[in-house]
């Protein structure tokens, strides 16, 4: 049965996450708001030591069960050393350029309190530096933190209790238009958390039944590498993540509709789930794209190099500037909230997953014979805004 998103719900959920600061190292508050928010709809969150969150919805089988996970920290920086003239000089927290920092305002969160404050490049003023402001390097070392705060000194600034290793938290100057398009800085990854949150409510709603339990993860260093290493449970047979496609020049990402990772940096995906996830998207008319990544990864790739023996996919909403001004449209945000309910209550296809290990007889295949070559006509559906790609009908389980 199709699971109808509601919309609105869905992009409260968004406004409310990118109001709660949450860099990589400083994700309490966040971590509490979805844990609060799980138990409002009727599910029980288990949080790890650090806080990573798991919350188990039950279905007919808990062997087999898959996972769908998002990420709740976002970029940031670190304070890394006072300067003589009191102010900071930054580390970055993830992988995201200085050019997308200067200017921003910030919050620093020191042991004693929080601060206001705005990133400057270190020729800020053209009423000084002239043309220099235009030619000056661009990179974290040609930046620095101006606290709004009367200091003039390093020992001014540390009398107010500031010191290295402070974190230091974006502004994300959130502003939803109501053509749908939504430009804040990180929505990566608070869309993907507030998409899952949209889909549970969905299910919730619906009373919808799965055939097997679904895991809903919540990470909280995916911006660092680590994502996804510690939260899967033996369980878990496939996993889904939700997170941003680089909607970008060279990639076939977009702002609307699915978009379906075929591989990232860490190679490709899952064969089977990332089918079954073209399948799902055809079966429910939800509007879809392919792509490649190649300087991407998630907690997938977290998940994997952890150990973990599961099937994994990437379903992405397209982020245009990802890691830097970014913007997405909201119909990419219900579509892949669409997809995800989608796939919490399609049939299980490889019955073999029950088992971590089992014999050659039940194993998957994968396409081998060759494509017939007559033409046939396109089945080119269209949507309002994005026109779909349909893959060939070839033979083939899923997860």
């Amino acid at each position: 049965m199709a699971i109808e998103i509601d919309e609105d719900y869905l992009l409260a959920q968004l406004k409310t996450l990118l109001t709660i600061d949450s860099p990589t190292g400083y994700t309490d508050a966040v971590v509490i708001h979805c844990s609060r928010e799980l138990e409002r709809l009727g599910l029980t969150p288990e949080l790890t030591r650090r806080g990573a969150i798991r919350a188990v919805r039950q279905g007919s089988r808990r062997q087999g069960a898959r996972a769908i996970v998002a990420h709740v920290d976002t970029l940031g920086a670190q304070v890394k050393a006072i300067k003589e003239n009191g102010r900071l000089e930054l580390v970055p927290i993830g992988h995201w350029s200085a050019r997308f920092a200067e200017g921003a305002r910030v919050t620093l969160y020191s042991y004693h309190g929080a601060f206001r404050g705005t990133i400057l490049p270190l020729k800020a003023s053209g009423h000084t530096f002239n043309d220099a402001v235009d030619t000056a390097p661009v990179g974290w070392p040609h930046v620095e933190l101006r606290v709004d705060a009367l200091t003039r000194s390093a020992a001014e600034t540390r009398a107010l209790g500031i010191d290295v290793g402070d974190t230091v938290a974006i502004d994300t100057g959130a502003e939803f238009l109501d053509n749908g398009f939504i430009n804040s800085r990180h929505l990566d990854d608070k869309a993907g958390v507030a998409i899952l949150l949209a889909a549970i409510e969905a299910l919730e709603r619906a009373q919808a039944r799965t055939p097997v339990d679904t895991h809903w993860l919540f990470t909280i260093a995916e911006e660092v590498g680590v994502g996804a290493s510690s939260v899967v449970s033996p369980d878990i047979a496939s996993m889904l993540t939700i997170d941003n496609g680089t909607a970008a020049p060279g990639q076939n990402s977009s702002e609307f509709g699915v978009t379906i990772a075929m591989a990232d940096q860490t190679g490709p995906f899952d064969y089977h789930l990332t089918r079954k996830l073209v399948d799902l998207c055809e079966e429910n008319r939800i509007p879809y794209q392919k792509d490649v990544f190649r300087y991407y990864r998630s907690d997938s790739a977290s998940a994997l190099e952890a150990g973990h023996d599961i099937r994994t996919a990437l379903a992405a909403f397209g982020v245009d500037a990802s890691h830097g001004y970014e913007r997405i449209h909201r119909h990419a945000l219900v579509s892949v909230a669409q997809l995800v309910a989608a796939f919490a209550v399609s049939p299980v296809r490889i019955g073999r997953d029950l088992s971590e290990l089992s014999g050659i007889d039940d194993f998957t295949t994968q396409p081998t014979k060759a494509a017939e070559q007559a033409a046939a006509p396109s089945s080119g559906r269209r949507s309002p805004e994005y026109q779909r790609h349909r893959p060939g009908n070839l033979p083939g389980g899923g997860a």
